[in-house]
């Protein structure tokens, strides 16, 4: 549920997990790992994010989609800390995503072999008991 404080909207982080389709401890974990900035806190102790932080949630999410890891996050996290310029983040997103892409190209051949591989395999089986079938 979106609800205000003052001016500014939230929502829980209940809500923001359903949302999302992830679980509150994967929330707080974000939280621990210091990818996601710690949140305002409601009475009870409710964490409520902001719709920047939202954002920011979805940017991280894209981010692991596209395989990179928790400590490449971080450094990204830290880079834009520090620097706030893009011109300087992007340059290192792009090097961190090629590096990913290579892996994902090297599965892929492996992958691919394998299959090839099982094919044959599969062939020979099929082969062999029409063989012995007759």
């Amino acid at each position: 549920m979106q609800q205000s404080a003052g001016s500014e909207e939230y929502i829980s982080i209940g809500d923001l997990a359903k949302t999302i389709g992830l679980t509150t401890r994967t929330l707080r974990y974000y939280e621990e790992m210091g990818i996601m900035s710690t949140p305002r806190r409601l009475e009870g102790g409710i964490r409520a994010y902001t719709p920047k932080e939202v954002r920011k949630l979805k940017f991280i999410l894209k981010l692991k989609e596209l395989g990179l890891t928790i400590k490449e996050m971080q450094e990204l996290d830290a880079a834009y800390a520090s620097a706030k310029q893009t011109d300087k983040i992007i340059p290192r997103l792009v090097e961190m995503l090629d590096y990913h892409i290579n892996n994902l190209d090297d599965k892929i051949t492996k992958l691919a072999s394998l299959r090839k591989e099982i094919v044959s395999y599969r062939h020979r089986m099929i082969e062999r008991f029409q063989v012995n079938a007759q």
